[in-house]
């Protein structure tokens, strides 16, 4: 892997990378974890379409946030093993710390809570659009990775 830098940008360029890829057209995600990978050095042809099926609460059914889990993907880079022989400590305890966050920030974690419907269903997608649900997912995208940031400056120093 190519060389990274042993910090991140500071945690509200993070969060404006993540609302800007999120206003770009990116989904939830795809613009966490671009935001965190690009803050750490990361590049890949890979990014953000690993993310892809993460978004909407896993592909519209319900599932965790896809800022939240874009967010743990960018922990992954972070703090992430390369072989079993190396600990998953230091991501396991960023990541518990991060849900605890988002959840007490937000109130929940699954897509279906935090936006009152279910994408899966015409009617989902149509109360998502009437309501204008995506900006709260811009405010759940920026302010996710804001927080991974925050979290992560200190395990990158």
């Amino acid at each position: 892997m190519e060389d990274r830098p042993t910090s991140i940008p500071s945690s509200e360029s993070v969060r404006q990378a993540a609302e800007d890829a999120f206003a770009s057209g990116l989904y939830c995600a795809e613009s966490v974890l671009s935001a965190l990978a690009a803050a750490q050095g990361v590049k890949s042809e890979l990014l953000p379409k690993v993310a892809t099926a993460f978004c909407s609460g896993m592909a519209r059914s319900c599932g965790p946030c896809g800022a939240l889990t874009g967010a743990l993907m960018g922990v992954g880079l972070a703090l992430g093993r390369d072989d079993s022989s190396k600990s998953v400590q230091s991501a396991y305890a960023v990541t518990q710390e991060l849900i605890r966050a988002f959840e007490h920030e937000f109130g929940a974690r699954n897509c279906d809570e935090l936006l009152g419907c279910d994408l899966g269903t015409a009617e989902g997608q149509t109360k998502f659009k009437d309501e204008r649900l995506y900006e709260r997912c811009r405010l759940y995208t920026g302010r996710t990775a804001e927080m991974a940031a925050q979290l992560l400056a200190p395990a990158l120093s």
